[in-house]
């Protein structure tokens, strides 16, 4: 069957994701424990002269871990059951199709995990600590672009898991670019490490106050995060074609 279009694959890959309990569990399972630091973060917060944003949003080291590793096994189970891939010639069409769904879905849990634990997070500050407030735009930027990271680092996984193919392999390739390598860059320098993902959150995205060293804009820094998903995507959709040619 090679009348498969975009919307019919992207059709499918929402059915079978929805229907997958196990992944929404974990998902939703995943970005409560998220908000659960943020205010356990909120709470343990003294500093009157900090960011309490960025203390609030703290669980996204641990939700990025979540949206990564599903990510990875969005695409790693097509190469177990190949139910997707059996179906569709178009090989890439399936990728780009799971890309959307499941990038989409990732979107809208990190955005309601990162709104959650900024709401949650600045209700369990002490009264002494300064609260900041939505309606200030650094603030809004900072929640809405925590969100987009998860996102981002979801659809990451996606990659990785095209291009790697092996679950295990990939997990580790995941957790080596996001943890590994921003201690190994970090130490080389704050210049490497605008480059980053991890880094780039904790000192430029969830951060109101950047911090120094980072001097970039959060957005540009936005856009340097979302170029490792759409590179691995592409390599990944280049690899479907050679490998199943």
């Amino acid at each position: 069957m090679s009348g498969y279009r975009f919307t019919d694959v992207a059709r499918m890959e929402w059915i079978k994701l929805r229907t997958l309990r196990s992944t929404m569990l974990v998902l939703g399972a995943g970005m409560c424990v998220t908000v659960a630091l943020g205010v356990v973060a909120g709470f343990n917060t003294r500093s009157v002269t900090g960011d309490p944003t960025s203390n609030v949003l703290a669980g996204i080291v641990f939700g990025q871990v979540i949206t990564g590793v599903l990510g990875v096994l969005a695409m790693t189970g097509e190469y177990s059951c190949g139910q997707t891939l059996a179906a569709v010639p178009r090989r890439p069409l399936v990728l780009w199709a799971k890309a959307l769904v499941f990038g989409a879905v990732a979107l809208v849990a990190g955005e309601l995990a990162a709104f959650a634990s900024f709401l949650l997070g600045i209700a369990a500050l002490r009264p002494s600590v300064p609260h900041p407030a939505l309606s200030q735009g650094p603030v809004l930027r900072a929640v809405v672009m925590t969100g987009a990271y998860l996102a981002l680092v979801g659809l990451t996984g996606l990659g990785i898991g095209a291009v790697v193919r092996h679950g295990a392999a990939a997990v580790a390739t995941l957790a080596g670019g996001l943890f590994v390598l921003p201690i190994v860059f970090g130490a080389a320098g704050r210049a490497m490490g605008r480059f980053m993902p991890e880094l780039i959150a904790g000192n430029s995205l969830a951060a109101v106050k950047p911090v120094p060293g980072f001097a970039w804009s959060p957005w540009l820094e936005l856009a340097i995060t979302a170029v490792y998903p759409a590179v691995l995507l592409a390599v990944g959709g280049w690899l479907l074609v050679r490998r199943d040619a």
